[in-house]
């Protein structure tokens, strides 16, 4: 079924994605040289909007066909870190380059459903990060509830419960 809203992915400028996700955190900067050394993708320069003070109200990379458009937050702005999937070659390979830039792993390279593998983390920034492989060949891992693994779900609940505002 095609959208009578949605500009066509073919009508996007810039060969860019019709949904694209934006974060606000403290330090865009640190953020981009993250994504960047993380991911092996670079900031893309001319998109790079900093204000009089040098703070970024606008900066984007491009991962894939999708920008992940970031700026920083101004006061009395709240933070507004993402829930990020990305499609990566080898999960456990992000995990190393993003847990020796200040990254925690929530969830370790774990089979996942459709051939692939799953894995997350939180970067220093509070965004969390899907992180999915192809595996193929990898059969579906048991559902808890038939005996099997409760990981997945475990590690997000325990990762979002400790992000949660204290009530």
């Amino acid at each position: 079924m095609t959208s009578e809203i949605l500009l066509p992915a073919h009508s996007v400028p810039a060969s860019g994605a019709v949904l694209n996700p934006f974060v606000i955190v403290d330090d865009a900067s640190g953020l981009i040289s993250f994504v960047s050394e993380v991911f092996g993708v670079p900031e893309t320069a001319e998109a790079r909007t900093p204000m009089p003070d040098g703070r970024l109200i606008h900066a984007e990379l491009r991962l894939g066909t999708v920008d992940l458009m970031l700026g920083d937050r101004l006061d009395g702005w709240p933070a507004r870190p993402g829930l990020l999937q990305v499609w990566v070659r080898d999960v456990a390979t992000v995990l190393e380059r993003a847990s020796a830039r200040g990254a925690t792993t929530v969830t370790e390279p774990s089979p996942f459903y459709g051939a692939t593998t799953l894995g997350r983390m939180l970067d220093p920034w509070q965004n969390l990060w899907w992180l999915y492989a192809p595996a193929p060949g990898q059969p579906d891992p048991t559902p808890h509830w038939d005996g099997g693994s409760d990981t997945v779900f475990d590690t997000l609940d325990d990762a979002l419960r400790s992000l949660a505002a204290p009530s």
